[in-house]
């Protein structure tokens, strides 16, 4: 694919990187010199050292010819001017970085559509995202998101005792729009019909909005929400802490957040209603003890330093907290501390340069569909409906799937859900399906001919 990259920051620099690896063909356009010369000694691709903005420089960037022009500067006037006029001069698909403050603005204003971008995110937002998930489902087999965060996708084992046991999927009490997209039974994963029974130590995979897939699987587990009240401790009142507080607020949760900045703490006390803000240091053993971080269940750390995120986690895991969280600039670093990890009380590492780039990664492909999640016998895959599918103003009752393939995904526009009988299937939209190696090709037919 064709790619230009505005932007040769943290983010731009292991995006470009990563792409490069895959034998795209890249244009990076970085206007500091002694940034982009340190990227062109990294990389085997073209760096201009230029105005992502300028007119004259997209278009001898190639941009008329460009797929995917990628927007990743640390500033919002810039990835916007750039996005949407690479958008005007023939990108075939903008993607723009901006603070998140602008993307909780979209509510008010459709800024996509005003500015004529495909996708804005900020990548504070999608490593918030990628924290709460851990947070909300920390004994989960598996845990992704997709359709923009609005679908959540979780695997659990059935135990013994499940009310669900021996019950046929369409006499299941789930909520709307939260279904079972795959049953793995011994060796043997299944793509069930509504007749399929549940058997005890099934691993299911399922589908549905956070909260209610939240409560699905704890009534799975025979758990109770009422006894589920995390005790969860940010250190950290960034933006990184403001938006994962902000994710978890509306859950089962007492939230506190050390912050050292006393204006800071002001901020959030006025935008966070139901999250207790703490002026205090938490690299401090002794403000850590006096605040009984070894009683919380989490302890996320999502300050800007690295050594501090990692080596707080460690002193809340030594005061006997359950599960740790740090935030970890360097992707490299974060798998390392995710798989070496666990021994030293850490549950996961996340990145959000690698949380971002794993976000983005569903718009780099030149087949007819993204490859989302290779599970066991079956693959989770993201299509969007072209001009000339058939199925174009179908009600998705009305549409004859292949066998061994169900529709799990309906993203439109900038909102996501599990489709219902009566949604309307539209040009452009994303559909997410589980699909079996042989159905696969019948799905493409009928949504990417």
């Amino acid at each position: 694919m064709n790619i230009i990259i505005v932007g040769a920051g943290e983010i731009g620099t292991h995006i470009a990187l990563s792409l490069a690896a895959e034998n795209h063909s890249i244009v990076v356009i970085e206007a500091e010199d002694s940034v982009a010369q340190e990227l062109n000694n990294r990389i085997d691709a073209r760096v201009m050292v230029a105005d992502g903005t300028s007119i004259s420089v997209l278009i001898e960037a190639g941009v008329a010819e460009c797929d995917i022009l990628y927007s990743l500067t640390s500033d919002n006037n810039i990835n916007l001017v750039s996005a949407s006029v690479a958008k005007k001069l023939g990108a075939k698909r903008t993607l723009c970085r901006v603070h998140p403050g602008i993307q909780r603005e979209s509510l008010f204003l459709d800024i996509e559509d005003h500015f004529g971008i495909d996708y804005l995110f900020s990548s504070e937002r999608l490593a918030a995202v990628e924290l709460a998930k851990y947070v909300r489902n920390p004994k989960s087999s598996m845990v992704e998101e997709i359709a923009r965060g609005y679908v959540e996708v979780q695997q659990v084992t059935i135990p013994a005792d499940s009310k669900y046991c021996g019950q046929a999927l369409s006499d299941l009490d789930f909520p709307a729009r939260v279904r079972i997209g795959a049953i793995t039974r011994g060796k043997e994963t299944l793509v069930p019909s509504a007749d399929e029974i549940l058997m005890t130590d099934d691993l299911v995979t399922l589908f549905g909005d956070p909260a209610k897939l939240h409560e699905t699987v704890l009534k799975m587990q025979n758990r109770s929400s009422k006894d589920q009240k995390s005790n969860i401790v940010i250190f950290g009142g960034g933006e990184y802490g403001f938006s994962l507080a902000q994710t978890l607020e509306s859950w089962n949760c007492r939230i506190r957040i050390f912050e050292e900045d006393p204006a800071r703490c002001q901020e959030l006390s006025d935008k966070l209603g139901n999250v207790t803000i703490l002026n205090a240091d938490a690299t401090s053993i002794a403000e850590m003890r006096e605040e009984q971080i070894g009683e919380a269940d989490f302890f996320i750390a999502v300050t800007n330093v690295d050594e501090d995120n990692v080596m707080t986690c460690l002193q809340a895991h030594s005061l006997g907290t359950k599960y740790c969280l740090p935030l970890i600039h360097r992707a490299d670093y974060a798998d390392a501390m995710t798989g070496f990890g666990e021994r030293m009380g850490i549950l996961a590492a996340v990145s959000p340069r690698e949380a971002t780039r794993k976000d983005l990664a569903r718009y780099i492909t030149s087949d007819r569909f993204h490859l989302v999640q290779t599970l066991a016998g079956v693959e989770l895959i993201e299509s969007i409906v072209t001009d000339e599918s058939k199925i174009i103003g179908s009600l998705v009752r009305e549409v004859e799937w292949p066998k061994d393939c169900v529709l799990v995904g309906l993203l439109h526009g900038v909102r996501g859900q599990v489709p219902a009988a009566d949604d309307k299937i539209e040009k452009d939209d994303s559909l997410y399906a589980l699909v079996k190696p042989k159905a696969k090709r019948e799905f493409l037919k009928l949504v990417a001919p």
